[in-house]
């Protein structure tokens, strides 16, 4: 039985959806000139915890129910081979490193959820390719639907354009619905499935889309060391990018732009 999307199709949600989402937004850019060589991950996290409590607002991430032990952290921190859910630690950045940022914050109830992959300092053409691809692959997502929608349309759009660049898909991490949840329905996979899913997406359906892309397999791993980190199998690179996003009556509204950071169109 196919389960219920929530709709927010009153002002008051959408403007709730608008305002969490404009916060993450904010404490990404705030975060942005942290993100460099020498810096760790650490401080990155600190700086993210401070910055949100500041402002009267709640890190989603911190104290997030796990398989083994609660998230530990306010943000995940992803770098390298790590696919999602890196945890910061006192590893300072170093240059050629990509890393990615992953941020959800709560505010009045709601939630914003947003990520990105940084490139530190001189990177091989490989992790320049493969955070493009990923970027490339949020964006073409995005315009891959309207009102009505299917989520299929937006799975097809991602893997055909990374398979097409030699690059996979991770199958076992999607995007998800969010408001009041942090996750709820739809479900949103980055590739197609096999029966097609004909899941629609009306006007007032708050979603993630958030590619995450492989140089090599698609396959992952679990560190046991702390329950929560996520590898490539074969060790290769993994790049993704994310927004929160709103189904409006007329299109795909972007909540989680960012003032500083790239957009659509953007050459790494």
């Amino acid at each position: 039985m196919r389960r219920r999307i929530p709709l927010f199709n009153t002002e008051a949600e959408r403007d709730g959806l608008r305002q969490a989402s404009r916060f993450n937004a904010e404490l990404l850019d705030f975060l942005r000139p942290q993100v460099v060589a020498g810096t760790t991950t650490q401080e990155i996290d600190r700086l993210a915890y401070s910055y949100t409590l500041d402002h009267g607002h709640t890190p989603a991430c911190l104290g997030y129910p796990g398989p083994v032990v609660p998230y530990p952290k306010s943000i995940c921190t992803s770098i390298n081979d790590v696919v999602c859910h890196g945890v910061p630690d006192d590893r300072p950045l170093e240059s050629g490193d990509i890393i990615n940022v992953d941020l959800t914050t709560i505010v009045d109830g709601w939630f914003g959820d947003q990520s990105e992959t940084f490139l530190i300092g001189e990177v091989s053409d490989e992790a320049r390719k493969v955070v493009q691809v990923a970027f490339d692959c949020l964006y073409l997502g995005i315009q891959a639907i309207g009102p009505g929608g299917h989520v299929d349309e937006i799975g097809r759009a991602i893997y055909d354009h990374a398979r097409g660049q030699g690059m996979d898909v991770v199958r076992e991490y999607q995007g998800h619905g969010i408001g009041r949840k942090f996750h709820q329905e739809p479900g949103i996979p980055h590739l197609p499935s096999r029966t097609p899913n004909r899941t629609a997406i009306p006007p007032g359906t708050c979603f993630t889309i958030e590619p995450m892309i492989n140089t090599g397999t698609w396959h992952t791993v679990m560190d046991e060391s702390d329950g929560w980190t996520v590898r490539t199998r074969d060790g290769g690179l993994s790049a993704q990018w994310e927004h929160t996003l709103l189904m409006t009556e007329e299109g795909v509204e972007i909540l989680t732009r960012t003032e500083n950071g790239p957009r659509e169109g953007h050459r790494f």
